[in-house]
């Protein structure tokens, strides 16, 4: 059902059929959600209610971001509320100094990043550095929850952080930098595979 309803989303998007974008765009995110939510795992009830609560908040930045009105910021604040929820997910019954060798590639993205959207960035130059920190955050407490369990979930969460990095890294160059071939099919191929990883950590 994710993949289907992700695949059409998709292809709506191609085809500008803003009708099917409004219903298959919520409804993967929902589909993703109820996988977590329904999930009986080795994860500690915590785990499961934070990432629920994180797909919650990305579920409302879906919403703001597909509106006809530029609801950008809005949805921004919804996904820096999602990344908060997974970041203490990630963070919980693991320490936080695991991994702190491992932060060096992240920053290093961040300054990679940072070079390319800030000469076109505006008046949104403080909240998309934030939002920088914040998403690259969470792929290191990933990174640091897999390293410290070795669990097959913390692998998929920390291979969806990833992803989800990937996804805003295509999503800020083209909104900011300047639109390109495949835009939409890369953000949204991503995003909705690094959200299923981490629904299927729990």
């Amino acid at each position: 059902l994710v993949l289907g309803s992700a695949a059409l989303n998709i292809r709506a998007e191609y085809r500008g059929t803003r009708g099917q974008v409004y219903l298959f765009k919520p409804l993967t995110t929902v589909l993703i959600l109820l996988i977590a939510a329904r999930a009986i795992g080795p994860t500690s009830p915590l785990y499961k209610c934070l990432i629920v609560a994180g797909l919650g908040c990305s579920l409302a930045g879906d919403v703001f971001l597909m509106l006809p009105a530029d609801r950008f910021a809005a949805g921004l604040v919804s996904f820096l509320a999602a990344h908060l929820c997974y970041i203490a997910a990630f963070s919980s019954d693991t320490s936080l100094c695991a991994a702190i060798w491992s932060l060096a590639p992240f920053l290093v993205y961040v300054i990679v990043m940072s070079s390319i959207l800030l000469p076109h960035l505006g008046k949104m130059k403080v909240p998309v550095l934030v939002y920088e920190l914040v998403i690259v955050a969470m792929a290191w407490r990933a990174l640091g929850r897999w390293t410290a369990t070795g669990q097959v979930g913390s692998l998929l969460a920390f291979c969806g952080a990833m992803l989800f990095v990937i996804s805003d890294s295509a999503l800020a160059i083209n909104r900011f930098v300047g639109k390109y071939r495949g835009a939409q099919g890369l953000i949204l191929s991503t995003y909705f595979c690094a959200q299923w990883l981490i629904a299927m950590s729990v």
